[in-house]
């Protein structure tokens, strides 16, 4: 017997060598923000915050650019944001309820370290029809899969430099 996905929400808990203060400075500085999710952007890590975060393809020189909204940051334990990333989308509007995905990061210290509780959710709120939900969330997931270590890797070598 076959189930179907629900396509509702992507999480993924891990354990970081660093504390909560140093994972939420990774999480929420534009300069570290660059070396594990290979975007630009520049922000406030305050609530209500926007911004662009932009990546561009080292080969074709191609770039994708998509709004967010800082939607909680509470340091050191809780970081969140809204983005419309959309590779179809030439001009997304700004990232709000309704249009587009919401991220959550939150940290729970564990020992010397911190438990980052990851989370997108927001896919079947977009309205898309079945093929297209399915190919976002397959491509997300894939993409958080990748990103998400480089998370790690980069929160262990700031903790390591203090």
């Amino acid at each position: 017997m076959e189930t179907a996905m629900e396509y509702g929400s992507i999480e993924r808990e891990l354990h970081i060598d660093a504390s909560p203060e140093v994972v939420f400075e990774v999480l929420s500085s534009p300069e570290h923000i660059r070396d594990w999710w290979s975007a630009e952007t520049a922000f406030e890590p305050t609530a209500g915050a926007t911004g662009r975060l932009t990546w561009t393809d080292a080969d074709t020189g191609r770039r994708d650019s998509a709004p967010f909204t800082v939607v909680t940051a509470d340091p050191p334990r809780l970081f969140s944001f809204r983005w419309t990333y959309d590779e179809k989308e030439t001009e997304p509007e700004a990232a709000g309820p309704g249009n587009s995905l919401l991220v959550t990061f939150e940290l729970v210290p564990e020992g010397a370290g911190t438990t980052v509780r990851f989370r997108e959710s927001g896919y079947r709120e977009r309205g898309w029809e079945a093929a297209v939900l399915e190919a976002h969330y397959n491509d997300h997931r894939q993409g958080w899969d990748f990103y998400l270590p480089r998370l790690v890797a980069t929160a262990d070598r700031l903790a390591a430099t203090r």
